[in-house]
């Protein structure tokens, strides 16, 4: 089954490939995306990483939780599920 990990800490400048290429290390990477700013089109410094292989998964999350990439420190756990969002519109 496929595991989806979040990662947080990422310099602004990462793009998707190179998501991909630094955790496809730890085994094959289904999709890499960062998580851009609907308004200003910039990164937002954070991204999602996808194993088929779950072994993979937590093998990336080994040997890359709190290490350096470009110069900050990444956070990589396991994804939530993402929580339905209030509207405060009324």
């Amino acid at each position: 089954m496929a595991k989806k990990l979040y990662v947080g800490g990422l310099p602004y400048s990462t793009s998707d490939s190179e998501l991909k290429d630094a955790f496809s290390q730890a085994g094959a990477v289904s999709s890499a995306v960062i998580i851009m700013d609907k308004m200003s089109g910039r990164s937002k410094g954070f991204g999602f990483v996808e194993f088929a292989n779950d072994d993979d998964a937590m093998k990336a999350i080994d040997m890359w939780n709190g290490k350096d990439f470009g110069g900050r420190s990444l956070t990589v756990n396991e994804a939530r599920p993402m929580q339905p969002r209030r509207d405060f519109r009324s």
